[in-house]
């Protein structure tokens, strides 16, 4: 499609740990970039900050402040614009490429491109449990999204719950900040690592910031229990205390274990849930990975099965920060290839290829030393809220297949409006999808999580913005002042 009129090359949605490399790369190898992305600043979830942020905060912010300054560097020279606050709400193609839609400052806002490569990242995955719509139980990912870029504690005794090692880093923040960490429950035990010890050790770096986290709670004196989770919050007008449970291999709760903790904040999470909305949309294929979540299928170049679209980090496979940079770069590099014709480098690309096999080597232990088991659907009762938005109960979704003939997610939510509110499913499209499965007497399958997941609007948009019509960014060449809302800085 090289020679078209598109304002741009490339447009690079995200602007985490997998967007900034690809743009970076992207720019670097000649092409012209747009990179956009919802946030006022960049670096994802992974990386949120406050202006002046010195990193204390963050693992590897020297990785960050080497992308940061590749993008600054792509807009001095005039190849790269750096769109913010630009939330896509949606992606389509077009004649002679993409256009990705967005939606800014209450104006929708056309981006027209060649080839697009997408990195939205991933947001926390959420079990319900009795209790957990009090006030005070939040997300691990949000309690420290609330840390690292508001400088805000969320609550003063806090219990930290769920599995994988994203808690660690967020109760050792917490306990930095000053915050008492009344237990960090693991309910998983990780033991997978013990079995792949050569695996381990070709990650050297994640077992030393593990190591890392572990040492600042074991000088705090924070308790740290494994197979032992919150099954239920406890409170009025807010949270005031926790009961939590040990569990059996498979979750299950192991009777006369219970013991309540009291707290005044709860912060929860059980992995990460792909953001895969604008490649489900595109019609991209669509998998379900090992740690039970919907991906992006891609090729060795990160190319996934729709020509010109390319995906990299947490949307074809949750795997930390590093693989998301490692696979961003690639992508960047076979995107800004197809553009320019110029193959890229073969000694950065043999790098970054060995670097994200020995990666992605390491994150395929994650899912066996953290899996989310069944048994998490048995804490519930048939009044506990599964989707909050529209208040639906775990028994009406029950209903929905026992009593009015739903065989999948879809017809359950179509049935219960389970995921039809403000969130559209983000945060019970995973738990839908497992109590639905389970009601008919099967597993989840890659067309439930789908189900949850397909929607032609990925961001709010006014009526009014799209009845305004749509505003065209300028190419890179022009000066900065013209395109709206950018930003050429953190």
């Amino acid at each position: 499609m090289a020679g078209t009129d598109a304002p741009f090359d490339i447009a690079v949605i995200g602007a985490g740990p997998a967007g900034l490399a690809a743009a970076v790369a992207a720019v670097g190898a000649g092409a012209r970039v747009a990179l956009v992305d919802a946030s006022v600043r960049p670096g994802g979830q992974y990386w949120r900050h406050r202006p002046a942020d010195d990193g204390a905060l963050h693992h590897d912010w020297a990785t960050f402040s080497a992308l940061r300054d590749g993008v600054e560097a792509g807009v001095r020279a005039g190849g790269l614009v750096h769109l913010t606050g630009h939330g896509v709400w949606h992606l389509e193609r077009a004649a002679d490429g993409f256009t990705v839609h967005a939606v800014a400052n209450d104006h929708d806002v056309e981006i027209r491109v060649e080839r697009v490569v997408i990195a939205t990242g991933a947001y926390d995955r959420q079990l319900p449990f009795p209790g957990w719509t009090l006030p005070g139980v939040f997300t691990a990912g949000g309690v420290q999204a609330l840390l690292k870029g508001q400088g805000v504690v969320a609550g003063k005794r806090i219990v930290v719950a769920g599995t994988g090692p994203f808690l660690l880093p967020v109760a050792a923040g917490l306990v930095h900040a000053g915050a008492e960490v009344a237990g960090v429950l693991e309910a998983g035990r990780p033991t997978a690592f013990l079995r792949h010890p050569m695996t381990a050790a070709r990650a050297i770096d994640k077992l030393v910031e593990g190591a890392g986290y572990m040492a600042t709670l074991l000088r705090h004196r924070v308790p740290y229990q494994t197979r032992r989770t919150v099954i239920e919050a406890h409170g009025q007008d807010e949270v005031d205390g926790v009961t939590t449970a040990a569990l059996d291999a498979d979750w299950r709760i192991v009777p006369g274990t219970k013991e309540r903790i009291e707290c005044d904040t709860v912060a929860v999470g059980y992995g990460f849930t792909p953001q895969v909305e604008l490649a489900v949309d595109l019609g991209c294929e669509m998998t379900l990975d090992i740690d039970g979540s919907l991906v992006v299928t891609a090729d060795a170049t990160q190319r996934s099965s729709v020509d010109g679209a390319w995906v990299a980090g947490e949307v074809c496979g949750v795997g930390g920060s590093a693989l998301a940079v490692v696979e961003g770069r690639i992508a960047g590099l076979h995107a800004a290839a197809a553009v320019t014709g110029a193959p890229p480098s073969s000694g950065e690309l043999s790098a970054a290829v060995a670097r994200r096999a020995r990666l992605r080597e390491f994150a395929a232990l994650l899912p066996v030393a953290y899996p989310v088991r069944p048994g998490w659907r048995t804490w519930i009762t048939g009044a506990t809220t599964i989707c909050r938005c529209e208040e639906v109960r775990a028994d009406t979704l029950r209903e929905a297949v026992t009593d009015l003939g739903a065989t999948d997610a879809r017809s359950a939510k179509l049935f219960s409006r389970a995921g039809m509110g403000l969130c559209q499913g983000r945060v019970c499209g995973y738990a839908t999808a497992g109590l639905v499965a389970d009601a008919c007497g099967r597993d989840v399958t890659a067309d439930d999580l789908a189900s949850t997941v397909r929607r032609p609007i990925a961001a709010p948009i006014t009526l009014g913005a799209l009845a305004a019509g749509a505003i065209n960014p300028t190419a890179p060449s022009t000066p900065l002042s013209q395109a709206p809302d950018q930003e050429a800085s953190a």
